[in-house]
């Protein structure tokens, strides 16, 4: 992923806090020789303390097989995004139909070293913490290895946690373009107002004002 200096974030603190409301994703594993990495949407829970994220797969999942000799994957996360029309990106000195397109997103990679997790106490406890993170007022039972309800279908899955190794963050939303032309774009979507148009705009009014006030953009 190229990374701009204007599109990087400006402290971990902003990918981090991104990330914190962003735990669905694409793991990718490279694949045999000669065929196409594997690529799996899951949910996960990331914990910044121990900087690792954790999920669970079927266990009948291909991902399997590519992670026995290959363990190191990236975790791909995308969302925010909108496309920016030509116009909206001319400079004023340039007529409309001369702005150039673009697309604004933010994304988060994490390289990560994958470890398999097919002990029953491991997996229960792994599974406890991912329910943790998505459903932290409860109302499930215990996940535990032997008890029921869950225990018997521990054999099913298999849990995987990710020991990130890098991260590369990118907040692509006109940063290099003129403060002008920057309230322009924001002012074009707060009138379109299509999907991802707001989040987009939050993000790109909130970088601008920091890169004003010269602060950091969380």
């Amino acid at each position: 992923m190229l990374i701009h200096p204007w599109d990087a974030p400006t402290e971990d603190a902003e990918w981090q806090q991104w990330l914190a409301a962003h735990d669905f994703g694409q793991l990718a594993a490279n694949g045999q020789p000669g065929e196409p990495p594997v690529l799996q949407p899951l949910h996960f829970a990331y914990d910044p303390a121990r900087r690792e994220a954790v999920t669970h797969l079927a266990r009948p999942n291909p991902l399997w097989g590519a992670l026995e000799n290959r363990p190191t994957v990236l975790l791909s996360v995308v969302d925010d995004y909108t496309f920016i029309p030509g116009p909206w990106q001319a400079a004023e000195d340039q007529p409309p139909e001369h702005g150039v397109p673009t697309s604004f997103y933010a994304a988060v990679q994490l390289t990560c070293t994958a470890h398999v997790v097919d002990d029953p106490e491991a997996k229960a406890a792994l599974l406890q913490r991912q329910m943790g993170h998505f459903q932290p007022d409860g109302g499930s039972a215990p996940v535990a290895a032997g008890a029921a309800p869950y225990g018997r279908l521990l054999s099913g899955i298999r849990g995987l946690r990710l020991e990130v190794r890098e991260v590369r963050a990118k907040f692509k939303y006109g940063g290099k373009r003129s403060e002008a032309v920057q309230h322009r774009v924001s002012e074009r979507l707060a009138e379109r107002d299509g999907p991802g148009d707001a989040a987009a705009r939050t993000h790109q009014q909130r970088r601008l004002a920091a890169a004003d006030a010269g602060k950091p953009a969380v």
